[in-house]
């Protein structure tokens, strides 16, 4: 479940007020430790995939950011509100040009945007009591574009699952029993009672027969030193044939005394793909996708905040999420639906947050100045708020940046 203001190196645009795209994205990363001995050359085939896969993941994450801040911008001229910017990227500029009073950029760096506003510039040639700047408009217009970055997104998110029903067709996922066991450390408790990846634990003998990962875990932690038993479904020599066999696991004792067996445990289920007959399956499928996505990107922000010391760990930037989608178009391109689908609405659930820098900062002082009547919070101290908010989120997205660049496979290698 992704928290990052895409670059520290970024900066605001000049003395004006702006709304920027934060794209957050807290992704499960899969921690990999295979022994190096030998770097070997990639093949240019090899290159150019990896190459092709990162522009995708790239081009996916820019397009939600032009569809966020696109939102922002629609809504505010179609309200008369003055804008100054429209930028797409951060850093330098590739490219820029002016029509009327808006300067539209392309900038070096694609992980981010922003939409500028002359309120606070002194050449804008618009006086302080405009009815036009952003500031001095009613407080339902206000509300209407700064929401409307998120409300871009979340529309985006289901027209992108939509397209996927009419296309490639809905992944539904099929339970079936046991838990699967995707990984097993060398030398774990598990490996040396001879459990294997790919293993199903179909029961715990006595305590679970019909387990669940929770059970399990649960289980484990209990279990420090004590014989656990249990019975497993394994994939035989020939496709299809598999057999049960009963294991005993004896749990290692942790550092704060639980037990641990150093496995990977994940629900079994069979991911099938569902086509619809007709436009209204693809309707019922596709809100049918959207809003299980949108429990998952739920669930995993809470999960984030509630046990933050257990899952600050799975919290990427942008380096980490171009990674992961590269790897999913390397994989399957037809993943990059869910992919760009997740990432609308994790940029939308993040941004909703009423915490400075975000937009559900900006929504949540709004919402306080029309609880006071209408009387406006002072701009000094608006700007302080603001200020004091980009500076966290700054020194957040370098950690994260640094973090996930030195994660990488390619730059473990080399160091």
């Amino acid at each position: 479940m992704i928290t990052t203001h895409i670059s520290p190196t970024l900066k605001p645009p000049p003395p004006s007020s702006s709304i920027h795209s934060h794209p957050h994205l807290a992704l499960r990363r899969r921690h990999r430790h295979p022994a190096r001995p030998v770097v070997a050359a990639a093949a240019p085939s090899d290159v150019l995939t990896s190459v092709e896969s990162v522009a995708s993941a790239a081009s996916v994450l820019a397009a939600i950011v032009l569809v966020h801040e696109s939102g922002h911008f629609v809504a505010a001229t179609s309200r008369g509100i003055h804008v100054s910017q429209f930028s797409v990227g951060f850093g330098p500029a590739l490219a820029r040009f002016r029509l009327g009073p808006v300067e539209y950029a392309l900038r070096a760096i694609p992980l981010g945007g922003y939409v500028g506003f002359p309120d606070d510039d002194p050449d804008s040639g618009f006086a302080p009591d405009d009815p036009d700047l952003l500031r001095n408009r009613p407080v339902p217009d206000r509300l209407l574009v700064v929401s409307a970055g998120v409300v871009a997104n979340l529309v985006f998110a289901f027209l992108i699952v939509y397209a996927q029903a009419l296309t490639v067709g809905v992944p539904v996922q099929a339970q079936l029993p046991g838990v699967l066991v995707p990984e097993v450390l060398p030398g774990s408790a598990a490996a040396r009672a001879g459990l294997l990846p790919g293993d199903v634990i179909l029961a715990v003998p006595g305590v679970a027969p019909d387990p669940s990962v929770p059970a399990l875990v649960d289980l484990v932690k209990a279990s420090p030193s004590k014989k656990v038993p249990i019975t497993v479904s394994r994939t035989g020599p020939r496709a299809g044939d598999r057999r049960s066999l009963d294991l005993t696991v004896v749990p290692d004792t942790s550092i704060d005394g639980t037990g641990r067996i150093g496995v990977q445990l994940s629900p079994n289920f069979r991911v099938t793909r569902v086509h619809p007959n007709n436009l209204s399956e693809a309707t019922v499928l596709a809100v049918r996708e959207f809003t299980s996505l949108g429990w998952m990107v739920l669930d995993g922000l809470r999960q984030t905040f509630l046990n933050f010391s257990q899952t600050a760990e799975k919290v990427s930037g942008p380096v980490a999420i171009i990674a992961v989608g590269a790897e999913v178009a390397r994989s399957n391109a037809d993943g990059l639906f869910q992919f760009a689908a997740v990432i609308n609405l994790n940029l939308a659930a993040i941004n909703l947050l009423p915490l400075p820098a975000l937009d559900g900062g900006t929504l949540a002082l709004i919402l306080l100045e029309a609880a006071r009547g209408g009387q406006k919070i002072s701009r000094e101290i608006e700007q302080r708020i603001m200020s004091s908010g980009i500076l966290v989120v700054l020194m957040i997205g370098m950690f994260l940046i640094v973090r996930d660049t030195l994660n990488l496979d390619f730059i473990k290698d080399i160091l």
